[in-house]
C-alpha cells in the first residue's frame, strides 16, 4: 500500500479507526450533553461524572452481585437515569429559569463530589473490567488487527445516536418535548405534563452517560478520574456542533475523533490540542458553531 507524506497507509487507516472509538464516545456523549442543554436549559457538567458512575455501577454490578457484561448493559444506564432523576427533582428543576451559570456551578461541584466520593470509596487506582466472551477475539482487517469489542463500541454508539435523533426529530414524542422547551403552557394545555417529561429527558441523557461508561469499561481502567479527563472534550464536541443541536453533536463527535486520530499520525504532540484548535477556529468564523443556529 503506498505512503501519504511519509505516513504509510496501513499506520493511517489505523489511526482512522482508532480515531473512529474514540468519536464514538464523544458522539454519545456530547449527543446528551446536547439534549439538555438544547431541551432544559442547563449546562451539565457533571456529565463526565455520570459517565463515570455508569463504569463503576458495570464493575460493582460485576464484582459484587455477578451481573454480566450484557446485563450491565441495559441495568447501569437505569441506575445512572435514575440518580439524575432524583437530583433533577430535587434541584436542577429549579435552575431552569435562571442564568446558565447557576447549573453550571451547580453540577460542576456535584461532578467534584461524585468524583471525590468514588475515590474515597474505592481509591484512585483504575479497576479492570474483562471484556465480554462473545466480543473477544479480533477482525483481521489486512491494514489493521480491530479488537472485535472495539468494533462493537463503533456500533453500538451508532446505533444509539442515530435512534435517538430519530426520536426527537422525527416522531410525535420529540415534537412535544421541543414544543414544552419553547412553549410549555401551550403543551401543558394539550394535557401532557411537562415537569415530568423535562425530568424523564434528564434521566435518559444521563443514563446515554452511563451507557457510555458501560461501554468504555472493559476498553479503559474504571477509575474516578475517567469523566473529569474526557468531559472537557465532550464540551468542546458541543461547542464546534452548536449548543443544542442533536445531529450536529453526532456528527462532529465522530469527526473529531477521526481529525484526532490523524493529528496522532501527522503530528503526535499537537493531538491533545487539535481539537481546542478547531474550536477556537470555529468560534471565529461561525459563533453558534458548525450546525447551530444563529441568535
Amino acid at each position: 500500500m503506498p505512503d501519504i507524506f511519509g505516513v504509510p497507509m496501513v499506520v493511517l487507516l489505523g489511526q482512522i479507526m482508532l480515531g473512529l472509538i474514540n468519536g464514538s464516545f464523544y458522539a454519545v456523549l456530547s449527543l446528551g450533553l446536547a439534549i439538555i442543554f438544547g431541551m432544559l436549559n442547563v449546562i451539565n457538567f457533571a456529565h463526565g461524572a455520570l459517565y463515570m458512575m455508569g463504569a463503576f455501577v458495570t464493575w460493582i454490578l460485576l464484582s459484587t452481585v455477578g451481573i454480566n457484561y450484557w446485563t450491565a448493559l441495559f441495568v447501569a444506564p437505569m441506575i445512572v437515569g435514575l440518580f439524575g432523576i432524583v437530583i433533577e427533582r430535587l434541584a436542577l428543576r429549579h435552575l431552569y429559569k435562571v442564568d446558565h451559570l447557576y447549573s453550571l456551578l451547580f453540577t460542576f461541584g456535584m461532578a467534584l463530589a461524585l468524583e471525590g466520593l468514588f475515590r474515597y470509596i474505592y481509591g484512585s487506582a483504575g479497576k479492570p473490567y474483562p471484556v465480554p466472551e462473545q466480543l473477544a477475539g479480533v477482525f483481521k482487517l489486512g491494514f489493521m488487527i480491530l479488537p472485535v469489542y472495539r468494533a462493537w463500541v463503533i456500533v453500538a454508539a451508532v446505533i444509539v445516536c442515530v435512534a435517538v435523533w430519530l426520536v426527537i426529530e422525527k416522531t410525535r414524542l420529540g415534537a412535544w418535548l421541543r414544543a414544552a422547551t419553547e412553549n410549555p403552557s401551550l403543551v401543558t394545555a394539550f394535557g401532557i405534563n411537562v415537569p415530568l417529561m423535562l425530568t424523564l429527558t434528564y434521566g435518559f441523557c444521563v443514563g446515554l452517560a452511563g451507557f457510555a461508561g458501560v461501554l468504555a469499561a472493559p476498553i479503559y481502567q474504571v477509575s474516578p478520574g475517567m469523566g473529569s479527563n474526557l468531559i472537557i472534550v465532550v464540551f468542546a464536541v458541543v461547542v464546534i456542533g452548536g449548543l443544542g443541536s442533536i445531529g450536529g453533536s453526532i456528527l462532529t463527535g465522530l469527526s473529531l475523533g477521526v481529525i484526532e486520530g490523524l493529528t496522532k499520525t501527522f503530528y503526535p504532540s499537537a493531538s491533545t490540542i487539535v481539537i481546542f484548535v478547531v474550536m477556537a477556529i470555529v468560534l471565529i468564523i461561525r459563533p453558534a458553531g458548525l450546525f447551530g443556529r444563529e441568535a
